[in-house]
């Protein structure tokens, strides 16, 4: 099969604004609680406490807690379930997938001056999943709006001229040359009047610019799939050192990678009076790949030999990213009483001119009490001003200004905490945490706050340890179908169960 590749030209506005929205700015700037069974276990509670792997990865001044080298991996077991409700119709999608949820060594070099107020330095290499993307959500009801308030928002102002196959020109020649000088709502527009979902006003008029639709008001019933695979990963080089008995030092050096690929398909049916088309099958691909870096620096002060206290900043991640999408539509219209199915599938893929995005950075601070050989309690607070998410290129930041305003005017600063205890009987430890994380959106309905709990439990060998989490985490959101035209929303109740198994080894 022929496939057509483009470029999408950066410069133009319409191209670029149609292709990232506020929800592509959350997604990479979301951590979730992951990494090693015990971290999890107390719910990522550990920024005071450090002498973990992914506490490492919180405050990069707990590898200086380490007494000793040390291996360790974590295989994580996620179950994401999403509970749908659109038009008072449930339906629930369902996905669980294991991998490898952290893997990371630590190096202890003492100072074999014992005179010396630094009395180690460490180095260490680690790896987090910081967020798990694979998702299935799934959609099914009676709606009161059709997929062509779509097509037609896409339509609005274009000439019919775009939009009509020349001499010799094919579905993909057109679309691919919509895609490369006017962008991808011309694109939409062009797939919705080939499909016949949307006519002109004036079919005599090369010029005309306003379209209506072949499909009447009423009900449709509608089923909406969402799928996405992917991950967002960490890796960090740290490098910390333990100052007299008390004070401990680190700082991060983080390597971000996504990737991520996400399908939506809407499958739409009608038997409105007047309706030409009576069934509509949508879907649109997107594969993103994308680097980045961020920084972190961190301190633990030991005011007593019993309580601690912990401070980190995570400087902003920069991103660069690219992006590739592929339409395809297929409609069923009746015509002179019978049924015609109409099928357009350009095969062309779109590249996008890579693009810059900018997560926001987020302070934290922590104190934790340990009962000496008997257990600990810690708490963690962080906060995170999600309003300071940027998109721009290297085109400059014109084509971005509204999506930037949106979030300007959307998001807010949301604050997190992390609540974990460990209580220890010999070699077992039984271990438990909570958290809360506000709603990173100011009408806090878009996504709501997130809660959850964890348990676990860990023993330890000697040279080596295993460790077993389970945590749950609950939060729900208003699935909107579509930027514009089909803007309907479907009450989503989405919840993480997450199991952790951890082996760790002392060298």
């Amino acid at each position: 099969m022929k496939r057509i590749y483009f470029l999408l030209i950066a410069g133009l506005f319409t191209t670029i604004s149609t292709a990232q929205n506020i929800a592509d700015g959350l997604r990479y700037g979301t951590d979730r609680t992951t990494g090693t069974a015990r971290y999890t276990a107390m719910s990522g509670a550990f920024g005071a406490l450090g002498g973990d792997l992914s506490a490492m990865a919180f405050n990069p001044a707990s590898s200086a807690v380490f007494l000793r080298n040390d291996v360790v991996v974590s295989l994580g077991v996620l179950d994401r379930e999403n509970n749908a409700d659109y038009f008072g119709t449930e339906a629930r999608g369902i996905d669980t997938d294991v991998d490898i949820n952290q893997a990371g060594a630590v190096f202890v070099f003492l100072n074999p001056n014992e005179e010396n107020n630094w009395k180690k330095f460490t180095i260490g290499l680690n790896y987090n999943n910081t967020s798990n993307l694979d998702d299935d959500t799934f959609i099914n009801g009676n709606g009161n709006t059709s997929i062509d308030r779509f097509f037609l928002a896409m339509a609005e102002g274009v000439p019919l001229d775009l939009l009509q196959l020349q001499g010799g020109e094919s579905i993909s020649d057109l679309y691919a040359y919509l895609g490369e000088r006017e962008g991808t709502a011309v694109q939409n527009a062009f797939l919705g009047y080939q499909g016949y979902i949307i006519d002109p006003a004036d079919p005599m008029n090369p010029g005309n610019t306003q379209y209506i639709s072949n499909i009447s008001p009423g009900r449709f019933y509608q089923e909406y799939y969402d799928s996405s695979r992917g991950f967002n990963g960490k890796y960090t080089i740290n490098f910390a050192a333990q100052y007299t008995s008390d004070f401990f030092f680190g700082i991060n050096l983080n390597f971000h990678s996504i990737d991520y690929v996400n399908t939506n398909f809407l499958y739409e049916t009608n038997s409105n009076p007047g309706s030409v088309v009576s069934q509509v099958e949508f879907e649109n691909n997107l594969s993103t790949l994308g680097n980045g870096f961020s920084a972190q620096i961190g301190g633990i002060y030991k005011v007593t030999d019993e309580f601690r206290l912990g401070f980190t900043y995570d400087t902003p991640t920069w991103f660069e990213i690219s992006e590739e999408t592929t339409q395809y539509l297929r409609t069923v219209r009746t015509e002179d009483g019978q049924a015609i199915s109409t099928v357009v599938n350009p095969n062309v893929l779109n590249v996008f001119a890579d693009y810059e995005l900018r997560t926001p950075g987020r302070y934290a601070a922590s104190a934790a009490y340990v009962f000496g050989q008997q257990g600990l309690i810690s708490v963690d607070y962080s906060y995170k001003d999600y309003s300071q998410t940027e998109f721009s290129s290297d085109f400059g930041n014109s084509e971005f200004a509204p999506l930037n305003n949106a979030i300007s005017n959307s998001l807010k600063g949301a604050s997190a905490i992390k609540i974990g205890g460990e209580y220890r009987i010999d070699q077992l430890s039984l271990r438990a945490g909570m958290q809360y994380e506000e709603s990173p959106y100011e009408n806090e309905t878009t996504v709501g706050d997130l809660s959850g709990f964890s348990l676990g439990l860990g023993y330890d060998f000697g040279d080596y340890n295993f460790n077993l989490a389970y945590s749950r985490l609950e939060q729900e959101r208003n699935l909107q179908l579509y930027d514009v035209g089909l803007t309907s929303t479907s009450a989503v109740e989405s919840t993480f169960n997450n199991i952790i198994f951890t082996l760790g080894v002392n060298l």
